[in-house]
């Protein structure tokens, strides 16, 4: 990705919002799910990407890419640092997945296109955002997230665990990638296990390259 001004990307995700489906569009049983999280050590990324079994939650597939990142983390503009590392990993995946976990956020978003909208969107599958922090919007009754009018995201409480934050990235429904994400998560756990072990995974792949 070359290097563009900030007004191209926000131009970009006002464009990519309007092609958000935010319904469900999953014909078969969802089995296989593949989280991708990002780690970083100056100006390089080390992504890690897992496929899990939904209902064994075995691990199906695990890979580890790295790559140069051009662009510093600015909140609301992850798309900068963090697609071009998630969607060269996405294409050296070998196995099939029917939904896709990212961490951050989806339309839960100042432009209602955060970094899952992004990449759904342009891998034209499934996709689920769970962030660990509010980027904007604020809880209201049932623990659903309301910003500008619209409820966007879902707040999921842990027992002694941070909240983390739902929405959807592309292809589904809010109910869906609620039900989904809490299914993944164990107990004692804050995030759902695709993303817990692409976590570990992307910090290992860290450390042993430095």
């Amino acid at each position: 990705m070359s290097k563009k001004s900030f007004t191209y990307f926000i131009n970009l995700q006002k464009e990519i919002a309007k092609k958000v489906i935010d319904y469900d569009c999953i014909d078969n049983e969802i089995n296989n799910i593949c989280g991708i999280d990002v780690a970083y050590k100056n100006n390089i990324a080390f992504c890690s990407a897992l496929i899990v079994n939904k209902r064994t939650l075995e691990i199906i597939e695990s890979i580890n890419h790295k790559s140069i990142v051009n662009y510093p983390y600015i909140p609301g503009l992850l798309i900068l640092r963090e697609s071009e590392s998630i969607t060269s990993i996405l294409k050296l995946i070998k196995n099939t997945y029917d939904v896709l976990l990212i961490d951050a956020h989806g339309v839960l978003h100042p432009r209602k296109c955060g970094l899952a909208c992004y990449i759904g969107v342009i891998i034209d599958k499934p996709t689920i955002g769970v962030a660990k922090n509010l980027l904007c919007g604020h809880i209201i009754k049932d623990n659903y997230i309301e910003y500008n009018g619209e409820i966007l995201g879902y707040r999921i409480k842990k027992t002694n665990k941070k909240d983390i934050y739902v929405s959807i990235g592309h292809k589904i429904g809010l109910a869906t990638a609620i039900n989904i994400v809490m299914d993944l998560i164990k107990d004692n756990e804050r995030l759902p296990e695709p993303l817990r072990l692409a976590d570990i995974n992307s910090k290992k792949y860290k450390s042993l390259n430095l």
